[in-house]
């Protein structure tokens, strides 16, 4: 296993790389660059992201939110430029030492959460929270504007301001669009990006929809073991992989996490792994816990076994953690609580290998 730690780069993250490096068992990052999608990126501010990296003593072998572009999504007629652009950031993140892209195919949200920081009342911590009651008084307009007013004035992966700008267009486009549909599309995508894959030695790690089910009517076809394995044939290659998040798969009760790992696992098809946990609070109502298992309702020396016993050389990074100790940051990307995370992890780890 190497443990790792998202970062947003030394323009918009307030965590320093010398925190991260001293976070113990801590090899590198899941690191990203704040491009929006379809555009080729630059060769030259990757260079400067790896060579600051490994500077600081870190590796840089995964990276996040290389984002599919809504039109590839969609099916248009324009996706075959945006597939080309994202085939060029393939071979450029190859030749910089990337092994694993992470991206998604959920349409319009990336994730959505109807409260960034809601007060924990046993600890008075904050933490992202979900209640689908909640999205029938909103909407998707109005919580777009809610989730931009309390993101403390940072970005917010998926909800890129300029994407975020034609929300009314594109969920006009969508409708009638079937998740057979959306399928059919994918397997497009990944026709074009996965020999190219093959070629230069990258895998790509498919995150699930977050949460786990359908919203606003939007088809979502990533959130069960069933519609995973949909994906892998869609293109069955050893590049086209998992990226099995623990709490976005385990938002939905009715998912095994463990059982999910171990299969895909056992297939070598998990590319990389998010792991925290999550607290059930009612039907589509749930909010995000501290890693430790007690806190929340998923098994987290179950994932942490499932993890060593079938696929023990994945990245693994310690994911959304609690706002603690009065820190101001990014809602659910602080320092602290995935520090303690990333500790927690690594030792279940440590007691699963000495058992």
């Amino acid at each position: 296993m190497k443990m790792t730690f998202r970062w947003y780069g030394s323009k918009s993250d307030p965590i320093p790389l010398k925190y991260v490096k001293q976070i113990p068992g801590m090899t590198g990052l899941m690191g990203l660059l704040d491009k929006p999608a379809g555009v080729d990126w630059p060769e030259d501010e990757f260079k400067a992201l790896v060579d600051e990296v490994h500077d600081a003593g870190l590796e840089l072998e995964v990276i996040e939110s290389v984002n599919v572009h809504e039109d590839i999504k969609l099916g248009l007629p324009s996706r075959d430029a945006y597939i080309a652009n994202y085939i060029s950031t393939i071979k450029m993140l190859a030749r910089n030492g990337v092994k694993v892209i992470i991206y998604n195919f959920m349409p319009v949200f990336d994730w959505l959460r109807t409260d960034l920081a809601r007060v924990i009342p046993e600890d008075g911590s904050n933490s992202l929270y979900f209640d689908e009651k909640d999205l029938g008084e909103m909407g998707p307009l109005e919580i777009v504007r809610r989730t931009a007013e309390s993101s403390q004035g940072f970005t917010l992966p998926g909800w890129e301001p300029e994407r975020l700008a034609l929300l009314e267009k594109t969920l006009k486009q969508y409708e009638g669009m079937t998740g057979d549909g959306l399928r059919a599309n994918y397997k497009y995508f990944l026709d074009a990006v996965i020999p190219v894959c093959e070629e230069v030695g990258v895998r790509m790690a498919c995150h699930p929809d977050d949460p786990a089910w359908p919203i606003f009517g939007l088809p979502r076809i990533a959130h069960t073991v069933e519609q995973y394995d949909k994906i892998i044939k869609l293109h069955d290659s050893p590049a086209n992989t998992v990226c099995l998040c623990t709490g976005s798969l385990g938002s939905n009760p009715d998912n095994d996490v463990p059982a999910a790992i171990r299969h895909f696992g056992e297939m070598d098809r998990i590319g990389a792994m998010h792991v925290r946990n999550v607290k059930f609070l009612g039907h589509h109502h749930f909010r995000e816990a501290a890693h430790l298992s007690s806190t929340g309702d998923l098994d987290m020396y179950a994932i942490m076994k499932a993890i060593h016993d079938t696929c023990p050389d994945t990245y693994v990074r310690p994911d959304h953690g609690r706002m603690i100790w009065d820190e101001k940051g990014r809602p659910g990307y602080g320092l602290y609580d995935r520090a303690l995370g990333a500790a927690y992890l690594n030792g279940l780890w440590e007691a699963i290998e000495r058992g």
